[in-house]
């Protein structure tokens, strides 16, 4: 597993993992598994976010984030990354277009969870996301019907993957999405902070 600019060659379906991961945990390392098992990805590629510097009460900082990811995972087709980092940019959109300019041929998933659909319609540049790259969502407890029932579902209904045909997403043509149910764990980054069982910076980085 490597640090920095992952390696991918044309024709790889890779899964995109966005987030703080503040702290990672197991139930990241489960819904990266079932990504690549659902939705037909060869790899999945947790993107640790470098936080805002501006906030008073930022996550950890990267190096501790990372060093958490690579500690968590040992599965061979996840990777840890802090590719936003490198490429300064700030929202998903921006970070979609640079890394398809600088991974031509390479075919991109954007992973999150069903409680980032419900409100996926106040991201920047929203629809410019769905018409670049296909969307895997899966289920956490309590966020199904709000998910299926959000502006981004009923906008977009009409290219859903239904049922067993979501294993297809990762070469479908955008816009393309499939929701899936999947076993989740009951943890959370919240609740691990909670318990004092991860201390932030007091900056992120």
């Amino acid at each position: 597993m490597r640090l920095g600019m992952p390696q991918a060659r044309a024709g790889q379906v890779i899964g995109l993992l966005g987030g703080s991961f503040d702290p990672p945990h197991k139930g990241h390392v489960h819904i990266s598994r079932e990504a690549l098992r659902r939705f037909g990805l060869d790899r999945v590629w947790w993107l640790v976010s470098p936080g805002n510097p501006l906030k008073e009460h930022g996550p950890a900082p990267l190096e501790a984030r990372m060093a958490a990811c690579r500690d968590l995972v040992s599965h061979p087709r996840i990777e840890v990354s802090d590719i936003e980092a490198k490429l300064g940019t700030r929202y998903t959109a921006q970070t979609l277009r640079e890394m398809q300019a600088r991974y031509p041929g390479v075919r991109f998933v954007w992973l999150m969870g069903a409680d980032n659909l419900a409100q996926f319609d106040q991201w920047q540049d929203w629809h410019d996301i769905m018409r670049r790259v296909p969307v895997g969502v899966l289920a956490r407890p309590g966020q199904r019907i709000s998910a299926r029932m959000s502006k981004a579902a009923q906008v977009y209904g009409h290219a859903r993957l239904r049922g067993k045909r979501g294993v297809l997403l990762g070469r479908s043509v955008p816009p393309a999405w499939a929701f899936v149910n999947v076993p989740m764990l009951d943890i959370s980054s919240t609740r691990l902070r909670a318990r004092g069982q991860w201390t932030r910076g007091e900056k992120g980085e």
